[in-house]
């Protein structure tokens, strides 16, 4: 859907995605042992450093992930796709390192190939290949 009228703007970029999640330090570490993202940001914030900001992201990549406490809800229920130029070898790593994986990459006639993740706190992850350069 496109729109003939557009409201300016200064905005340039998504820079950071936030998913909520139970406990902190356990994302970090399935963010960063089993997916091999990066720690892109930790500190603390508050009156008396009460607060935790943290996030991750896949090496070279320009977005962010933030791993923030719930803000009176669950954790969970959120969703983000990522990209790999290939989405079987990706599959086949994170399926052998217990990662909740789809059983099996989705062909589908139109899409590329893709395949859904779970992270622990029930965040959702499409792990969608894109063609190499060249």
């Amino acid at each position: 859907m496109t729109r003939s009228t557009v409201t300016p703007t200064t905005v340039t970029d998504i820079g950071v995605v936030m998913f909520t999640v139970a406990d902190q330090d356990a994302a970090l570490a399935f963010y960063t042992e089993k997916l091999g993202f990066e720690v892109r940001g930790d500190s603390r914030f508050g009156e008396n450093g009460e607060h935790r900001w943290l996030e991750v992201a896949p090496p070279g990549s320009r977005a962010r992930l933030a791993l923030n406490p719930p803000m009176g809800n669950q954790p969970g229920g959120s969703g983000i796709g990522v990209e790999t130029p290939d989405v079987l070898a990706e599959h086949k790593r994170l399926s052998a390192l217990g990662v909740d994986v789809d059983p099996e990459p989705m062909r589908t006639q139109g899409a590329p190939l893709l395949f859904m993740m779970r992270d622990p706190d029930g965040n959702h992850i499409a792990v969608v290949e894109v063609p190499t350069a060249g």
